[in-house]
């Protein structure tokens, strides 16, 4: 496999210095994840776009299908990020934990969501009939199921930038869902 190291503001175009000089007011850094998609001159702004448009799935369910998805897809660095992001919204590490499995016992709606983003991902795009009856039973719209499949599309490109190229994780670590009780 080739090594990729994370590109530093000088090492990326111009255009990427000034996402990379937003990001790091808004953010305090710039993300390994989000500076690795600098290596394309466009991809990083298409992405942040993409990534931060209108949707009808509130912030704390975005992160229940951001979860679900990194962890089929085995991404330890979105998983750690959406951890953090997870925590920042207010779940506790039982509820990431069980959100990362593709369910929650702690909110029905979201337990719907949950199984949805899950099934998507597995199932590669094919989700099962049941589920999806599941998904509307819980009071979710069509609106919510095509804004879901979308989200799904974005963190999957993130999963698949970060486990093709290996970058760090700079967010902390997460266990493997298999070593805790979730």
């Amino acid at each position: 496999m080739s090594t990729f190291n994370v590109p530093k503001r000088d090492e990326v175009s111009p255009a990427n210095q000034t996402v990379f000089d937003n990001l790091e007011k808004a953010l305090g850094f710039v993300p390994n994840l989000y500076a690795t998609y600098a290596y394309s001159d466009n991809a990083l702004v298409n992405y942040l776009n993409f990534a931060n448009a209108k949707t009808s799935l509130k912030a704390k369910e975005k992160e229940v299908v951001n979860l679900a998805v990194s962890q089929v897809n085995n991404c330890e660095y979105c998983l750690a990020a959406h951890t953090a992001i997870g925590k920042m919204n207010g779940y506790t590490e039982d509820q990431i934990l069980e959100l990362r499995a593709g369910k929650s016992t702690f909110d029905t709606k979201l337990d719907a969501l949950a199984k949805l983003a899950k099934n998507i991902t597995e199932n590669r795009g094919n989700a099962d009939q049941d589920v999806l009856d599941y998904f509307f039973d819980a009071g979710w719209t069509k609106e919510n199921l095509i804004d879901t499949i979308v989200l799904v599309g974005d963190k999957t490109i993130s999963n698949y930038i970060n486990n093709t190229t290996g970058i760090p994780v700079d967010f902390p670590e997460v266990q493997p869902l298999d070593e805790v009780d979730a």
